[in-house]
């Protein structure tokens, strides 16, 4: 056989064709198989990366005084002590405590900090012009509110 005889046209390195149309065939075939592990690992990272931001996303957090529900609504969001997280339904997630209410200009800190834990609408008394902007390019929307933090996801979930 010669290396015309190879439908690949790939020859050993003496240049003789059977053995050469064998290693082009392996390494055919181990590329096919590399290629669908990766295919295959690629999915399995997407499916976990889906799942995983499904269930954190479409959370509602209150700036609040306090860690439970019925805490009032905070005046500002970066110098908050606690933030309840609700979920798209409105019901009570948990509750974190404000890393960044001591850092001075901890504003993006926090917006970086809840655009992580998926919070979509951020509610407090009052936003200023700047933390507004940075949190519209979060995709976070502000809501103000006055008075009890489960009070104001209600307010929040019928303006929807």
């Amino acid at each position: 056989m010669n290396s015309q005889d190879c439908p690949t046209g790939v020859t050993s390195s003496s240049g003789k064709g059977p053995k050469g149309h064998f290693e082009a065939t392996v390494v055919q075939q181990a590329t096919k198989r590399i290629t669908l592990a990766c295919v295959a690992a690629g999915f399995v990272v997407l499916s976990v990366a889906a799942i995983f931001w499904l269930g954190k996303s479409e959370r509602i957090a209150v700036a609040a005084t306090a860690q439970t529900p019925a805490a009032t609504v905070d005046t500002q969001a970066a110098r908050s002590p606690f933030f309840l997280l609700f979920d798209k339904k409105g019901a009570f997630v948990q509750v974190i405590e404000n890393p960044y209410k001591e850092q001075a200009g901890g504003g993006i800190s926090v917006i970086d900090f809840l655009s992580s834990k998926g919070v979509i609408t951020l509610v407090a008394e009052g936003f200023g012009p700047r933390i507004v902007e940075i949190m519209q390019g979060k995709g976070i929307r502000p809501a103000t509110f006055t008075g009890v933090a489960e009070e104001a996801v209600r307010s929040v979930l019928q303006k929807r």
